[in-house]
């Protein structure tokens, strides 16, 4: 099958679970597996922090990252469609009684730092502590400009807000702007950093930041529930990923813009090609959508059933796939 719906389909490669099955393990609770601390580290190293945590799910890291940084009625800043907010089941809130204020994104992925400045709360107890600003890279596939990053740290340090960055797909950015990853993240006090999506990982994401946030993440976890023990099985493969799937990142965005700049010139579907950016594809379809899935299904090709169709390229997706791909779509409007 070839399925578009997401890059968290991925299946691990052979040499993903060679190395998986080779792994060095100990007990991760009691700090002793090899591969889990060697994954930690190499995710520092790499993000430019002091240390990383390997959590579940992007959502335990960015839930983490959120009860680092806040306390019980503080308030962080987000985007209205954003991840940590919109896709991630309230957790926020229900594990730290920490209110949410959700900002409309512009239409390049960012949060505008004026209409920000005039939700942060004052110093007054009417008010809830406004603590954080949470910015996603890449959202919807947009890439947030260096520029824009830099705006945003000098922000949040005159505004006194501490800066997480939701960056499940960071290095599809990183990739893009062809530059080291270091250059995006220099600017967060924690990020957090998918390893189950385009790099291919079955399971897991890191949370990087410093030293004692970090030991402050590990005691979160612990309490919700995170604490995995010979944990090293999966490690292993997020250490392979993030040695072995990062520059073939770029044949993702080729296919992307590939599938959107054929399937743009088909009638009904309009597609705005200055937002294909990286692997992520949106298009507006004039068709019944059940009507297409079932007919992309019969051909061997899964997709969401939504309005607003989205896309996703992966590193389970060739370039051949692409080809059929097109040829589906111009064969069901035809």
């Amino acid at each position: 099958m070839i399925d578009l719906r997401s890059d968290t389909v991925t299946k691990p490669s052979a040499d993903m679970l060679k190395a998986m099955i080779n792994a060095m393990v100990g007990d991760d609770v009691y700090g002793e597996d090899p591969t889990v601390n060697e994954l930690e580290a190499l995710a520092a190293k790499m993000m430019g922090t002091q240390d990383a945590i390997f959590c579940t799910s992007g959502t335990q890291s960015n839930l983490l990252a959120l009860l680092v940084h806040c306390e019980r009625g503080d308030e962080y800043i987000v985007g209205q469609h954003a991840h940590t907010y919109r896709y991630e089941g309230g957790g926020a809130a229900v594990f730290g009684s920490i209110q949410p204020q959700p900002l409309d994104f512009e239409e390049d992925g960012t949060l505008s730092l004026e209409k920000v400045s005039q939700f942060i709360k004052p110093d007054d107890f009417h008010f809830a502590n406004t603590k954080l600003l949470c910015l996603e890279n890449t959202h919807a596939g947009k890439i947030l400009p260096l520029d824009y990053l830099k705006e945003a740290k000098k922000f949040a340090d005159d505004n006194r807000l501490i800066l997480h960055l939701d960056g499940a797909r960071v290095f599809n950015a990183a990739v893009k702007l062809k530059v080291d990853v270091k250059e995006i993240t220099c600017f967060f006090d924690t990020i957090s950093c998918c390893l189950s999506k385009g790099l291919g990982a079955p399971v897991g994401s890191v949370l990087c930041g410093a030293g004692d946030q970090i030991k402050k993440a590990r005691r979160w976890r612990k309490v919700l529930g995170g604490g995995m023990r010979q944990a090293g099985i999966l490690a292993a493969a997020g250490i392979y990923a993030l040695s072995n799937n990062i520059h073939r990142l770029e044949k993702d965005h080729d296919n992307a813009l590939v599938l959107a700049k054929a399937l743009s010139e088909i009638k009904n579907i309009h597609i705005n090609m200055e937002m294909v950016q990286t692997n992520i594809i949106f298009a507006d379809i004039k068709a019944d959508m059940d009507t297409l899935y079932d007919f992309l299904k019969e051909k061997g090709i899964i997709i969401d059933k939504n309005n607003n169709l989205r896309l996703v390229t992966h590193l389970d997706i060739s370039s051949p796939d692409i080809d059929y791909t097109i040829k589906a779509f111009k064969a069901f409007f035809d």
